[in-house]
């Protein structure tokens, strides 16, 4: 007998709680949720017959940037007039967001039937969350009558559920320092789990190159017989400016000569101009095997991913007066760009609203942080989150004062309280703490 109990839903709110609650779900109770084969996505894939096969799709993996390339993409080729699929995770306010079609979310009404018409399978195969989740995408695409999909892996990229999908084109953004209970402790170890969504003979893209994993890919993509383009190699970033419209105006190069000049894009972020190289790049691989993108998509498409796609939490302007932004890097990596746009952005004195999940180690990212800055710590309402005690304890080691509060909402408010009007309020840390201020 199965311990799943079995129920008609008719309400959506309903449907959610049954798959929080039943399903091991990564983002709240973290390792426990991860399974390390494809045998319930192969199952549920096979249940679905197969419904990736009806149409085309671009696989995206990496540590860093890969949900900011899969939107550029997904922007990009709706400008072009193609009918386009997105799914990626996690989610920041409604699961949802997970899975659109030209930047709308999935009817909730779809969420609540394809639940009930699986819960013999879920009975059965007790998937996870994010296994179920990407069964649902694949299905809804099809049935939606996509052209095109844009698929971001979860986890790694070997083992992804995603990971059963043959693209046109596999891209990878880069490596980094994160997931490495599951990925292994150095880059190559990573690199090798990201380098499993090459496939034979599809191209694959690399947006950054990085000598340590270089060779990885490489190898990779020989034994695989696949054409491999190094992103970065062809375009270069220049520098970028400002607009009166808050849009960057990039400036980049292609064989040494200016090239989509004019270009701009409403992604605030200073990192975002190496995953506009890298969507650039994969669009390019698309180009070449005859899916045609007009020049002008590029440029309407990335002049409105927030608006055709619906993505946020990027260097997000929440409020002015005091400037009040948020952002979900996490990461070594993600937290060094996050604090290097912090100091190049005008501002008295620095508020900052943290919280971090139990998997980080402190010490990688709490070094990285401005010790000029006064400290909020929070919690985000997850099972996986970092205590506030343990986290502004550790934080005091590296010379970060603070107050520890009792949700992120209530630390927002003292921060905006406390902060005049030339001071900067920064919320993040964790991707959970920014959904709960967006």
């Amino acid at each position: 007998m199965s311990d799943i109990p079995m129920k008609e839903f008719t309400k959506y709110d309903a449907v959610l709680d049954f798959l929080y609650d039943q399903l091991p779900m990564y983002q709240r109770v973290g390792k426990s949720a991860y399974k390390a084969d494809l045998s319930n996505t192969l199952a549920l894939d096979r249940h679905f017959r197969y419904p990736h096969h009806a149409y085309l799709s671009v696989h995206v993996a990496g540590t860093n940037g890969k949900g900011s390339v899969s939107h550029i993409l997904s922007s990009i080729l709706q400008a072009h007039g193609y009918r386009v699929g997105l799914y990626t995770s996690p989610h920041l306010k409604d699961f949802r967001e997970r899975i659109k079609v030209n930047g709308e979310p999935v009817p909730e009404s779809y969420v609540i039937d394809f639940v009930n018409q699986c819960q013999p399978m879920i009975s059965d195969l007790k998937p996870s969350f994010f296994e179920l989740t990407v069964a649902m995408a694949f299905e809804y695409f099809r049935k939606a009558a996509v052209d095109l999909a844009i698929i971001e892996t979860g986890l790694g990229g070997r083992l992804d559920s995603t990971n059963i999908i043959v693209p046109v084109v596999s891209v990878i953004t880069n490596i980094g320092h994160d997931h490495q209970e599951f990925l292994g402790k150095t880059l190559k170890s990573i690199a090798q789990e990201k380098a499993g969504i090459i496939k034979a003979e599809i191209p694959v893209v690399i947006g950054e190159t990085q000598k340590e994993v270089e060779n990885i890919f490489l190898q990779r993509a020989k034994e695989m017989d696949a054409p491999i383009h190094f992103a970065d190699r062809d375009i270069r970033f220049s520098h970028a400016l400002e607009t009166m419209t808050h849009k960057q105006k990039l400036f980049l190069e292609k064989n040494g000569r200016p090239y989509l000049e004019g270009l701009e894009t409403d992604l605030a972020g200073f990192y975002q101009p190496r995953n506009v190289i890298t969507a650039l790049g994969a669009a390019e691989s698309m180009r070449l095997l005859g899916i045609p993108i007009r020049q002008e998509a590029l440029y309407d498409g990335l002049a409105s991913v927030i608006d055709r796609t619906g993505f946020y939490g990027r260097w997000q302007v929440l409020g002015h007066r005091p400037l009040v932004v948020c952002d979900t890097g996490h990461n070594q990596e993600g937290i060094y760009q996050v604090v290097r746009q912090i100091q190049n952005t005008p501002h008295k004195a620095l508020h900052m609203v943290f919280g971090l999940v139990k998997e980080k180690d402190p010490d990688e990212i709490l070094g990285l942080l401005p010790r000029k800055a006064r400290y909020y710590f929070v919690r985000a309402n997850i099972p996986r989150a970092m205590d506030t005690n343990q986290l502004a304890k550790k934080a005091g080691e590296f010379g970060l004062e603070g107050a520890v509060y009792t949700s992120v909402k209530e630390a927002l408010q003292a921060a905006r309280s406390a902060a005049s009007q030339d001071d900067m309020v920064f919320v993040g840390g964790s991707t959970y703490v920014v959904a709960e201020v967006i």
